[in-house]
């Protein structure tokens, strides 16, 4: 019928399939009007808990955690501006949130120290 090896395969690729939904960003949840991301902040790059995918303008909480294991930083600006909204470092391990409204222009994020790319998110209206 099927070797053993084709059949091991089909079954790696069963259990990836199964499990490849746990992984998925949650919905942001939204309360008394504000909305709150998580970001998780690795060496040179950032972790969404949540989907940043269909955002509206509204005021969010964005709670950043250090998980880098070094000093890095957290800096969100306007999308169309690049106003600058809040910057701030963050110890190793160190949580802190930044609460920011965020209008149809979008916002874009970063770390100012250790070196990340900008995010680009878009908002609609």
């Amino acid at each position: 019928m099927y070797s053993k090896p084709i059949l091991q395969f089909f079954a790696l690729v069963v259990l990836a399939l199964a499990l490849g939904g746990t992984a998925a960003a949650g919905t942001p949840q939204t309360s008394n009007g504000i909305t709150t991301i998580h970001l998780d902040q690795y060496n040179g790059y950032f972790a969404a808990q949540e989907t940043l995918a269909g955002l509206k303008p509204g005021t969010y909480d964005f709670v950043v955690t250090n998980k880098a294991g070094k000093l890095v930083g957290f800096q969100i600006q306007s999308g169309r501006t690049h106003e600058q909204l809040d910057m701030f470092p963050l110890d190793p391990g160190e949580t802190r949130t930044s609460r920011v409204t965020i209008t149809d222009e979008g916002f874009r994020y970063r770390c100012p120290i250790n070196p990340t790319p900008w995010y680009e998110v878009g908002v609609g209206g």
